[in-house]
């Protein structure tokens, strides 16, 4: 089966980037409702509409939300593009929308997704919250699981560029997952089972296309997160993390991946190809490390206590809203030798001398990635100018 022509054809052109809000989702919904039935489900803590989307009419109950936290959109824009696939006349299309439905609410929480934070508007992080349920989003999302009974749970996320995996030649961990544990031992019961099974299938679809980078999250339970919540009331519960794959800030590549770990799951789910026990191949996926910088600039001569000192330093790229779209600026964020930590981009300064654009001899943590090296190399928002 051909992946990349089946996402060339189903990718949803007006969603892109990282800033995805109501006001980009909202025509999407129109287009489908003609097909699916889309709700207005609730409200946001500043009254914007949270919408579902209903699709297929089988016996397995498929409940998918993403943009839980709001600066987290790769997800949802995968989630357009298999909704484009399932309304399609693809026979395998028709098949999903008969063994299945899905309940999708494709961004939780628009308060955030608008104001591109994590939390929501009252600053609570949404994914703490299952047990308290003290906000307006957390509580709508449990009485759709309550009311809807699904099979199956599927927890969106995005994770920072700062994930990786391997010793020797790291990668990017474009895309992780987790089984999450229902009980502090961390146990393995059927439900859980079920969701590593999945996994497991997905991640053998994937390893055809990004191998040695789909990593696996840390699986300690705390049941204030949602994921640990739900499998512990028994429904099998799977947590994927949007990655990042190389030079793609925007998330564009990562979104097919995670389209082709969505369409693998669900067609492994539909032949009934899951029920192997897949245990082993789930915790043989190598283990998330924090193990990557943006940019790391090495050997940099820098003048310390007023000695001459040849070292290391890293930046690192902060996301910015402007004018409805994200910029990504440089800081600086560690020096030493960085031992252990690797980087999207390395630079060899050549024992260069480091100067700021304030004169000073030795990088600032938390100033911006705007310096010189010698007198001829110039590096703005943590690139070097040519």
């Amino acid at each position: 089966m051909d992946l990349e022509y089946i996402y060339t054809s189903v990718r949803e052109s007006l969603l892109y980037g990282r800033y995805v809000t109501n006001e980009h989702i909202e025509p999407l919904l129109t287009k489908h409702s003609a097909a699916f039935k889309t709700t207005i489900i609730g409200e946001s803590v500043q009254q914007k509409p949270i919408y579902s989307i209903e699709a297929g009419t089988g016996n397995t109950r498929i409940f998918i939300w993403s943009q839980m936290h709001g600066n987290e959109s790769t997800t949802t824009k995968a989630i357009f593009d298999f909704l484009n696939f399932v309304s399609s006349t693809d026979i395998l299309a028709k098949s999903f929308l008969d063994r299945f439905t899905f309940y999708i609410i494709p961004i939780l929480n628009p308060d955030g997704a608008e104001l591109y934070t994590r939390e929501n508007a009252n600053k609570v992080d949404l994914n703490r919250d299952s047990v308290n349920l003290t906000q307006p989003e957390s509580q709508l999302l449990r009485k759709v699981f309550e009311d809807f009974k699904p099979d199956y749970c599927y927890n969106m996320h995005d994770q920072r560029t700062i994930f990786g995996l391997g010793e020797d030649n790291p990668k990017p961990a474009t895309v992780s997952f987790l089984a999450p544990s229902y009980n502090d031992e961390r146990e393995v019961n059927e439900c859980r089972q079920k969701a590593i099974n999945v996994i497991a299938a997905m991640n053998d679809t994937l390893q055809a296309y990004i191998p040695n980078q789909v990593g696996r999250f840390d699986d300690s339970f705390n049941i204030n997160c949602i994921g640990d919540m739900f499998q512990s009331l028994g429904v099998p519960t799977i947590l994927f993390e949007a990655g990042h794959y190389e030079g793609d800030y925007e998330r564009e590549i990562t979104r097919k991946f995670i389209f082709f770990a969505l369409f693998s799951g669900f067609k492994a789910i539909n032949e009934n190809v899951i029920a192997v026990n897949k245990k082993d191949d789930y915790f043989n996926i190598p283990q998330n490390k924090i193990i990557f910088y943006d940019f790391i600039y090495k050997k940099v001569k820098i003048n310390y206590e007023n000695k001459e000192k040849i070292t290391n330093f890293a930046s690192q790229y902060k996301e910015v809203v402007f004018d409805k779209s994200v910029i990504f600026q440089a800081f600086i964020r560690e020096i030493g030798n960085l031992d252990g930590f690797y980087a999207h981009a390395e630079i060899d300064c050549n024992e260069g001398v480091f100067e700021d654009l304030k004169g000073n001899n030795i990088p600032v943590v938390d100033e911006k990635a705007d310096f010189f090296i010698g007198k001829s190399r110039k590096f703005v928002n943590g690139k070097e100018i040519f």
